[in-house]
């Protein structure tokens, strides 16, 4: 094995190796932290991988510490026992109703944030983990049971069913929203376009239009659609309106629309989850998802029936 140049391992991946050694078997462990065998099997394999050794010997009936892997767990159960003297630490909840679900600061924000409530509550209790973050993580290695995320099509390794699409039109800043008038969609170029993490949607506008666009010096650029609305609620440009996310910007009046014509959002909204089969809890966030989102019961019972 190649000893990993990584300094530190994540703490999900010490956290199964605590848990298959304190249980003696993946399966066990894997019950036990709400993820899949596979996940712990994985999370083993990168912790032997950056030792350069073997922690745990596999047999018909479990597994067992190797002495090297019962040199370890008596450093992690210190190691643990120490951060868990910390009363102030923060400790995720647990549980077989607790679902991991990942999603980007925009959608977590401006999409799940507002339906939380109805997604945990609705019909029966489930706790919902939120992982906010712009990287396209690998899943099953982080136990994340299901993410939703924008992008054009189907992530390699992952099972995914498309949620939505939008059709986005243009948004300003009462003021600036005055001052741009009615008229062709000509006059939106007199002002700073706002783009998010590309120009592909004001790209798409124009284009439904009969026009071309290139971002020019005075547009602005911000990675998260968060900042975009910001910026138009600010004065700062015109920005694109994407529903459902702006619903309640609009409905606020905190930006308002400035031209009526739309056009489809190359950029759609999937949910995904790992390959195999998705614990109960997760399945049943799954279809709560769905509903929200008003996507066909049959389409995401398809997506919870795929092993791949």
């Amino acid at each position: 094995m190649d000893h990993s140049s990584e300094p530190m391992l994540p703490l999900e991946t010490l956290r199964a190796f605590d848990a298959a050694a304190r249980t003696g078997s993946f399966s066990a462990a894997a019950e036990k932290l709400n993820l899949t065998h596979g996940a712990v099997s994985r999370q083993i394999a990168k912790l032997e991988d950056w030792l350069g050794l073997k922690v745990f010997d596999r047999g018909a009936r479990g597994v067992s510490l190797t002495i090297e892997g019962n040199r370890l767990h008596l450093r992690t159960t210190e190691a643990f026992a120490l951060i868990a003297s910390n009363s102030d630490r923060w400790v995720e909840p647990r549980g077989t109703a607790v679902v991991r679900l990942a999603s980007i600061p925009s959608v977590g924000g401006l999409w799940l944030m507002p339906r939380m409530a109805a997604l945990e509550s609705n019909p029966t209790k489930l706790r919902i983990v939120l992982d906010v973050d712009n990287r396209q993580a690998d899943l099953a290695d982080e136990g994340i049971d299901l993410s939703v995320r924008c992008g054009r099509g189907r992530i390699p390794g992952r099972v995914s069913v498309q949620l939505f699409e939008e059709h986005v039109f243009p948004v300003a800043s009462p003021e600036l929203a005055n001052e741009i008038g009615r008229g062709d969609p000509a006059r939106l170029l007199k002002f700073p376009l706002i783009n998010d993490s590309d120009a592909s949607t004001w790209r798409a506008w124009f284009a439904a239009q009969g026009m071309d666009y290139r971002p020019r010096p005075h547009d602005r650029r911000f990675e998260d659609y968060n900042l975009v609305l910001d910026a138009a609620a600010h004065g700062l440009g015109i920005a694109l309106a994407r529903p459902p996310l702006t619903q309640d910007q609009l409905k606020s009046g905190r930006i308002v629309a400035v031209d009526d014509r739309v056009a489809l959002n190359p950029i759609s909204y999937w949910l995904d989850r790992p390959a195999g089969r998705p614990r109960a809890a997760a399945a049943d966030l799954a279809r709560r998802i769905a509903a929200q989102a008003g996507l066909a019961p049959e389409r995401i019972e398809a997506f919870i029936e795929a092993e791949n």
